[in-house]
């Protein structure tokens, strides 16, 4: 498994408003190849926001992360950071993350 990490300056909207905005992505994202979850982040103090997820593999997650980065910058959303990480299943376990 694999979990990726985006963030990015966002001005918004937050909150209510965004998950109204942001429902067909979000309905859209569990048909991606390898997807597996993913936890959607927002501050709306720091004007930032981004999500957790997690896919089956590396390749899956790399397709996701070019994919999603080209569609925020149609969204004219230029600096994105996506890290890639692997799960450390056990220690995952052991603190209730759900993997």
């Amino acid at each position: 498994m694999k979990l990726v990490q985006f963030d990015f300056a966002y001005d918004g909207p937050f909150g209510p408003e965004m998950t109204e905005a942001m429902d067909g992505l979000a309905r859209s994202i569990p048909d991606e190849p390898g997807f597996i979850w993913k936890i959607w982040t927002e501050n709306q103090a720091e004007r930032e926001a981004g999500g957790i997820y997690l896919f089956a593999d590396e390749e899956s997650a790399r397709d996701y992360i070019a994919k999603h980065t080209a569609r925020l910058k149609e969204f004219g959303i230029g600096n994105v950071n996506a890290k890639v990480f692997d799960v450390n299943g056990p220690l995952t376990a052991i603190t209730k993350g759900p993997v």
